[in-house]
């Protein structure tokens, strides 16, 4: 039986966190070669350290590395890095966007690979790997996330927002929070404890980036919810100078429970970000979610995770797993039945309903890919509830 009185906590990484750096530099490279080509296969791995940037794996195309259209080479991808990196705010001596080595080693894409993925004859779109994804949504919030991550990427995005407007010109770019919640009978009451750590201009206190950060919890969390002075923790070692890539290597896709929900439910375990949309662990997963939240938004169920399983080179999805967690109005076998009229959940069917062939990506690498706006562009389109009329209908 499922806990009823509990503790939860999720954590989120801001975008100047090194794994962040590396993910907007991937999802970066992924954008310029779907704008070039909306066919473009890109898998696009990112290490940051001291002063310098490597990228490196395959996109489709032969050498010298372009894509099919004879653009994006290595002197452009060297030019994305250090923009991504300038846009996020690293002008430090560790770390700057126009000092850093960049190093650039992506080449043409498995043969192996590309004709499992390929279509060809009467054989459709294979998906580009073998693998499970997950999907979730609830009630919790207005946007159907769990709580404690939504609240973490808000106050990050917050504290970004005033480091950007120079409101808050003290703040560097690498920050983490963590929330914890208290939930009564299955739903979030309050706040026991917040931590967030934030890299600071030298000279300032601990105590007076705790000032500067308390705005920012207390204007994110809904009213009454704020934790005891005691377990309100601001840069719990006394001093975050030292930060981003310079404090700490990143790699590409080391976030990937910050991505998604917080740890509230599963993860198949593949990262987003670097991926173009024919990699299943990216458009699967959005796929999943995009299938939960409508369940949810539908009133189907007040709580809904999904599971889809695919095969390298096959279209078909293996399988697809619905549960309710006991909240269902309806049956999980025929929700799941139900969700595959409306959706096509083969690769193609995914890309094309979702619209995922377009330069959309780099906006979803930090503050998580799930509980945002639907942008006007397509961006976040598996965020859209458009699908409740079908859903109704088929059940």
């Amino acid at each position: 039986m499922a806990l009823k009185d509990f503790l939860f906590t999720s954590e989120s990484v801001s975008e100047g966190h090194p794994d962040k750096v590396c993910d907007r530099i991937s999802d970066a490279v992924v954008d310029a070669f779907l704008t070039a080509d909306p066919q473009a296969r890109v898998a696009c791995e990112t290490l940051v350290t001291t002063n310098r940037i490597v990228l490196a794996g395959e996109v489709r195309g032969p050498e010298p590395l372009v894509n099919s259209k004879g653009e994006v080479d290595k002197a452009r991808m060297e030019q994305i890095a250090r923009e991504c990196v300038k846009d996020i705010g690293y002008e430090q001596s560790g770390f700057h966007w126009k000092n850093s080595d960049v190093q650039v080693y992506l080449h043409g894409q498995s043969a192996d690979i590309a004709q499992g993925v390929d279509a060809a004859g009467n054989k459709d779109e294979g998906a580009g790997d073998q693998g499970i994804m997950f999907g979730y949504a609830c009630r919790e919030t207005d946007v159907l996330m769990p709580a404690p991550i939504h609240y973490s990427h808000s106050i990050l995005k917050s504290l970004a927002e005033a480091r950007h407007s120079g409101a808050e010109p003290g703040l560097e770019p690498d920050s983490k929070s963590q929330v914890t919640l208290k939930y009564v009978n299955g739903k979030p009451v309050g706040a026991t404890s917040v931590v967030v750590s934030t890299q600071h201009a030298e000279g300032l206190s601990q105590d007076e980036v705790r000032e500067i950060v308390r705005p920012h919890v207390v204007n994110v969390l809904p009213e009454g919810w704020m934790c005891p002075e005691e377990e309100f923790y601001v840069n719990p070692t006394g001093n975050f100078v030292i930060g981003g890539p310079d404090g700490d290597c990143g790699l590409t896709g080391r976030k990937i429970i910050v991505d998604t929900y917080g740890g509230a439910a599963p993860h198949g375990g593949g990262a987003f970000s670097g991926k173009d949309p024919t990699k299943v662990d990216r458009s699967a997963a959005y796929a999943a979610r995009y299938l939960a939240k409508n369940v949810v938004a539908s009133g189907a169920a007040e709580k809904c995770t999904i599971q889809v399983a695919y095969a390298i080179g096959v279209s078909k999805p293996l399988s697809l797993y619905v549960d309710t967690h006991g909240t269902g109005e309806v049956g999980e076998d025929t929700l799941a039945r139900a969700l595959q009229e409306v959706m096509d959940l083969s690769p193609r069917g995914i890309r094309e309903h979702l619209k995922l062939n377009r330069p959309i990506y780099a906006r979803s690498a930090a503050y998580g890919h799930f509980g945002r706006n639907p942008d006007n562009d397509g961006g976040f389109s598996w965020e859209k509830t458009d699908l409740v009329d079908a859903l109704k209908r088929a059940l």
